[in-house]
Formats: structure tokens, sequence, C-alpha cells
């Protein structure tokens, strides 16, 4: 189980009742989707703790709620409230759960391992983001940002492998 810090699922806003339930406000980008998920990290005192989900659901778009294993109580949670929560998988797709601003710098190629450029900035609309990118004649390129156009995303080496829908340059 890896910690990733720059994978903020939220932070931890108030207690659910009296068993130990607390409820999450939801980062913007996990609002449509919300990745399966059986452990998760809160930030204690600067350092991850892991954490194991025994019940998990989602009463609206904008939060989540969660019942830790080993925690029964809310006298026990209480010191928790404020606390930003992490996902625990490094290997995520994209799919709307990233700070995308994270992306900038980052390589895009396509799947036919054509590098297409750096990204240069994130343009967000609602609904929608999109990577811009300088082409060589020094013109802004757009891709759409979409999890079904995003193969995978090496946050190692800094790379996006993308399917570069034909044609999306001469709309730009």
């Amino acid at each position: 189980m890896a910690y990733k810090k720059h994978i903020l699922l939220g932070r931890i806003s108030k207690i659910h009742g009296y068993e130990g339930a607390v409820t999450i406000r939801l980062e913007r980008y996990f609002s449509d989707i919300i990745p399966k998920m059986e452990s998760v990290f809160i930030e204690i005192d600067g350092r991850p703790v892991p954490f194991f989900i025994e019940l998990a659901e989602q009463p609206d778009n904008l939060t989540l709620r969660f019942k830790f294993s080993g925690y029964e109580s809310d006298s026990k949670m209480k010191e928790f409230v404020g606390c930003q929560v992490y996902l625990t998988d490094p290997e995520l797709k994209f799919s709307k759960i990233e700070d995308p601003q994270y992306l900038i710098d980052y390589k895009v190629f396509s799947n036919e391992n054509v590098l297409i450029g750096t990204i240069s900035g994130i343009i967000e609309y609602p609904g929608q983001l999109l990577l811009s990118k300088k082409s060589a004649s020094g013109k802004d390129i757009l891709l759409p940002l979409h999890e079904d156009l995003v193969n995978k995303i090496d946050t190692k080496k800094r790379v996006i492998r993308m399917i570069i829908p034909e044609g999306i340059a001469d709309i730009n």
C-alpha cells in the first residue's frame, strides 16, 4: 500500500453519528467518479497513517462517509476532523481525481509512442479539462483530458500516454 500525497481525496469535515463514522468533503475532481478503495491515508501531524475502510457510502456528489476498522465511537474520531485524506493506489488511471496542475511539464505521447509535446497549462471548463501545449510553430494546441483518452499516467517518468483524436491539431 503506497502513499501518494498528491492524490487528495478530501478532508474530514465532521463526525457522523455515534459509531465512529466520518464525513469527508471531496475534492472537486471526485464529484462524478469515486474509485474503489479498501484503505486510505489520513495525514495526522504531517504524517500519513493508513486506515482500513469498513463501510463506505456516498450521500451526495460532494461527500463520502467512511467507518474505519477499529474505530467504534465518535470520541476516537473527533481528533481527525480537519485532517486530509489521501488515496493509496499509485497506479490509478486518470478519472477526475488528480489535481490537474501536477500534470504541467508532463510529456504527452500517443499510443504509437509519438511525442505530442509537453503540457504548458491546464484549462478548466465546467465538466471538461483541456491540456494546453505549444506546437513547433508556437501555436497553442488544446487536448481534451478525459479518462477515455488517457491510457496511462506515469508519475515517475512524468509521462501521459493518450489516444490522440485524429485531426485534433486542425481544430485548434
